[in-house]
């Protein structure tokens, strides 16, 4: 479901595994939801959205999450 912690929650670092899945940046996931990026981070930090770290601490959101969401939210 999400890249998560499955105990702590805390988003978790980028292997190499999840490297090679298409992830989207807090300011791609925002256009698709017409929202700001801070309302992305927002999602993140509230647990509705999952998120990545990149080594350098960024966000980063699998695309399957992100499309799972976009559906969700138009059913």
């Amino acid at each position: 479901m999400t890249a998560a912690h499955p105990i702590s929650g805390t988003p978790s670092m980028i292997t190499p595994r999840l490297a090679s899945q298409h992830t989207l940046t807090p300011g791609q996931v925002a256009a698709m939801f017409n929202v700001n990026p801070k309302t992305v981070a927002r999602w993140a930090s509230s647990g509705l959205l999952g998120a990545i770290r990149t080594p350098g601490g960024h966000r980063r959101f699998r695309e399957a999450d992100v499309v799972a969401l976009l559906n969700r939210r138009t059913d």
